[in-house]
C-alpha cells in the first residue's frame, strides 16, 4: 500500500533552487532516510510534507486512511500547562480518561469522583496505556508528569513531544533529528523501539548507527537533484560511490565535447547566420552536464599546531555543586600528551560544567585546576555561535587568518578550508543571515579548528551536521595529535576517535573506562547485569476490580513504585562502586552500609506493593 506520493515537487528561494522536480513515494512499512548538505532543503522539503510549507510546483498526496505524525526540530508545545496534559492531547477517549486520573492524583477533588475514574480506567483498560506512556517518557528521560511546560528546556520539549507522537501510533512518522537532545541511553532505546515497530518512516537524521540499525532506503538530495538508494546506510555509501565514479567520468566526457563545441561555434564567421541551431542549444545542455559534479578540493587538513610541553592539565581533587544538585565530587586526572577522552552521561548531569572548569571559564568549589604555559585551547560548544548576520562567510574567517600553514610546510587559505568544509566560492561570498542553522555551526567549528589549538574541547560538535562533514572532521581529528576532550551522542563518531571515557554516573561520580564508546557500553552493561539480581523487583500488577482500592490505597502505590524504581537504581549505583576497586577501606564500609539499608528499604516496599495488591 502506498502511503505517500511526491510528484515533480520544487522548491527555492530567490536565485537558490534547493530541489526541482524531484519525485519518489513510500510505501507501507518503509523506513526512508533523507540525506544530504546541510541547506540542501531537507528539513524544507520535511516541512512542506507536513503543510507548514508551500511548494512552488508539483504535489504531493498521503493515503487519506492513515495517520500521519511530524516531528519538527523546534517543536510547539507551550499551548499547555504540564506535560501529561499535552502527551495526552489526544481525542482518544482512553488518553481522556489518563489525563483525568493524574489530574485527579495530583489536585485531589471530591471523593465521589474517585470510583468513577477508577472504573472508565477499568473500563477502558487504561492501566496498560499509562504504564507504557510512563515508561516512554522515563526512557525518553521524563519522570515528573505534571512538572509545567514553561519550565522545560528546548531539548526536554522536543523529547515530551517526541513521546506524543509515538503515543498515538501513527501509520507513519515523519522526524526531522529526533536523536538531538537525546542522551545517548534514550537513543539507543528509540532506535530499538522504532526498528521494531512497522510503522512507515520518512526522517532526517545524522546519526549514521541510526541510520544503519533502521533505514531500508535512503533518499539523496544533491544539488537540486534526487538520488535513491535501497538498503541501509552501509549499502548507501557503497552505491552512492558508484554513482559519483560515474557522473565524474560523464561529466569529464562533457568538458572535453564542450571544448570542442566552442571552439567550432568560435571559427564561425561573425556575420554567418547558419550556425546549427540543435549545436547551440547542445552547448548549453554541455555546460550543465560538464559541472554537474562538483569535485572537491584534495585538502587534507593537517594543520601545524601550536606545540605542547609537559606539562598539560591537571584537575586536583576538583568538586562542583549548585546548591544542592551536587555535578563533580572530588574528580582527579593528569593530562597528557595524544589524551583522546570521550564524555558521556545524562542530559543535565554536568558534562558541560565539567568542560567550563577544565576552560577556566567556571571556578571549582573545592580543587585546582593547573594548566600547562603551552596549552591554547579551543572551545566549540553549543551557545558559542555568535556573528555578524551582515558579513560574509569568507570574511568571517578570514578575521581569524586568511591562511594557515600545514605540517608540511605549505599553506591553506581561508577559502580552500572553507570548501574542504562544504561552503562553494558561491556561498562563501554570502552573507551569514543568509545560512541554515547547520551552515552557521559548520561555520563556527571551522573558525575554532584555524585558531590552531593544542587542546581541543567540543561539546555536541555533530549536532545538524551532514554526513560529508561529519566525515570531513573525523579526518581532521584522527590527525590531531594534541589533547582532544569530546562531548557526543554521536556513537559512530565517539567510536572513531575517543581511547577511554569519562562517564559521569550521577552524584557527582565520574569513572574513567578504557577503549572508546562500544567498548564502555559493553562493559558497563555486563556490570549492571552482574550487580543486579534477575528477579522482578516488584510483581506484576493484576487489573481486576479495582474497585476494592481507596483512592488514597492506589496512590500510596503509585508513590510505592516510583520509590522501588529510584531504590533500584541507588542499588546499583552502589554495587558498582563496591565493585570498582576501591582501596579505601573507610569508603568501603560507608558503601556496605548503606546499601544494607536500600535492600531493607526495598524489601518493605515490596511487601507493601503486595500487601496492597491483594485488595485489587
Amino acid at each position: 500500500m502506498n502511503y505517500l506520493s511526491v510528484d515533480r515537487l520544487t522548491k527555492s528561494y530567490s536565485d537558490k533552487i534547493l530541489f526541482e522536480n524531484i519525485t519518489f513515494g513510500i510505501e507501507k512499512g518503509q523506513k526512508v532516510a533523507l540525506v544530504g548538505a546541510n541547506g540542501a532543503g531537507k528539513s524544507t522539503l520535511l516541512r512542506i510534507l507536513a503543510g507548514f510549507e508551500t511548494s512552488d510546483s508539483g504535489n504531493f498526496n498521503f493515503n487519506k486512511s492513515i495517520k500521519v505524525r511530524f516531528l519538527r526540530q523546534e517543536p510547539e508545545v507551550d499551548n499547555h500547562d504540564v506535560i501529561m496534559d499535552y502527551v495526552l492531547a489526544g481525542e482518544d477517549q482512553t488518553m481522556q480518561v489518563v489525563r483525568a486520573y493524574y489530574h485527579f492524583l495530583e489536585e485531589g477533588g471530591p471523593d465521589e469522583n474517585e470510583h468513577t475514574l477508577l472504573d472508565k480506567m477499568n473500563e477502558l483498560n487504561a492501566w496498560d496505556f499509562e504504564s507504557k506512556a510512563k515508561q516512554m517518557l522515563g526512557k525518553l528521560g521524563i519522570h515528573n508528569l505534571m512538572q509545567p511546560i514553561d519550565e522545560l528546556s528546548g531539548g526536554q520539549k522536543k523529547r515530551v513531544a517526541l513521546a506524543r507522537l509515538l503515543l498515538e501510533e501513527p501509520d507513519m512518522l515523519i522526524l526531522d533529528e529526533p536523536t538531538n537532545h537525546l542522551d545517548l541511553t534514550a537513543i539507543e532505546w528509540l532506535e530499538e523501539y522504532l526498528a521494531k515497530q512497522k510503522v512507515s518512516i520518512l526522517l532526517v537524521t545524522h546519526d549514521r548507527y541510526f541510520l544503519q540499525a533502521i533505514t531500508n532506503e535512503i533518499i539523496e538530495l544533491d544539488n537540486g537533484n534526487l538520488h535513491k538508494y535501497t538498503g541501509n546506510y552501509t549499502q548507501y555509501l557503497e552505491k552512492r560511490l558508484e554513482r559519483q565514479v560515474i557522473e565524474q567520468e560523464q561529466a569529464d566526457k562533457a568538458k572535453n565535447l564542450l571544448r570542442k563545441e566552442m571552439e567550432w561555434l568560435n571559427r564561425q564567421p561573425q556575420a554567418r547566420g547558419t550556425k546549427a541551431k540543435y549545436r547551440i542549444d547542445a552547448v548549453g545542455e554541455l555546460q550543465k552536464k560538464a559541472n554537474q559534479v562538483a569535485k572537491k578540493d584534495n585538502l587534507e587538513i593537517n594543520l601545524t599546531g601550536k606545540r605542547l610541553g609537559k606539562k598539560i592539565l591537571e584537575a586536583d581533587n576538583i568538586s562542583k555543586q549548585f546548591d544542592s544538585l551536587r555535578l563533580i565530587h572530588s574528580f582527579s586526572y593528569t593530562f597528557k600528551r595524544g589524551d583522546r577522552i570521550g564524555i558521556v552521561g545524562e542530559n543535565g548531569i554536568g558534562k558541560s560544567t565539567f568542560l567550563n572548569l577544565l576552560s577556566g571559564k567556571l571556578a571549582p568549589d573545592n580543587g585546582k585546576i593547573t594548566v600547562g604555559e603551552t596549552v591554547s585551547f579551543g572551545y566549540y560548544h553549543q551557545s558559542g555561535i555568535s556573528f555578524n548576520k551582515e558579513q560574509r562567510v569568507i570574511d568571517a574567517v578570514k578575521e581569524i587568518a586568511e591562511v594557515i600553514k600545514l605540517k608540511d610546510g605549505n599553506v591553506v587559505t581561508a577559502s580552500q578550508l572553507l570548501n574542504l568544509f562544504n561552503f562553494d566560492p558561491a556561498k562563501q561570498f554570502d552573507f551569514i543571515k543568509n545560512l541554515s542553522g547547520g551552515e552557521k555551526r559548520r561555520l563556527q567549528l571551522l573558525k575554532v579548528l584555524m585558531g590552531n589549538p593544542n587542546f581541543l574541547i567540543l561539546d555536541e560538535p555533530t549536532n545538524d551536521l551532514d554526513l560529508d562533514t561529519l566525515n570531513t572532521l573525523e579526518d581532521y581529528l584522527e590527525k590531531f595529535d594534541g589533547c582532544l576532550l569530546i562531548v557526543s551522542h554521536d556513537r559512530y563518531f565517539m567510536d572513531q576517535l575517543v581511547e577511554h571515557i569519562f562517564a559521569f554516573e550521577g552524584d557527582g561520580l565520574i569513572k574513567d573506562y578504557p577503549g572508546n564508546y562500544t567498548d564502555f557500553r559493553e562493559v558497563s552493561q555486563a556490570a549492571k547485569e552482574t550487580a543486579t539480581p534477575k528477579q522482578n523487583s516488584k510483581p506484576q500488577k493484576v487489573k481486576t476490580e479495582s474497585k476494592k482500592l481507596s483512592f488514597g490505597q492506589k496512590r500510596e502505590m503509585d508513590q510505592l513504585e516510583r520509590d522501588l524504581e529510584s531504590l533500584e537504581h541507588e542499588k546499583a549505583k552502589l554495587m558498582d562502586l563496591l565493585n570498582s576497586n576501591e582501596q579505601n577501606f573507610e569508603k568501603l564500609t560507608q558503601w556496605g552500609t548503606k546499601l544494607k539499608e536500600v535492600e531493607e528499604k526495598i524489601e518493605i516496599s515490596e511487601l507493601r506493593w503486595l500487601e496492597l495488591s491483594e485488595g485489587l
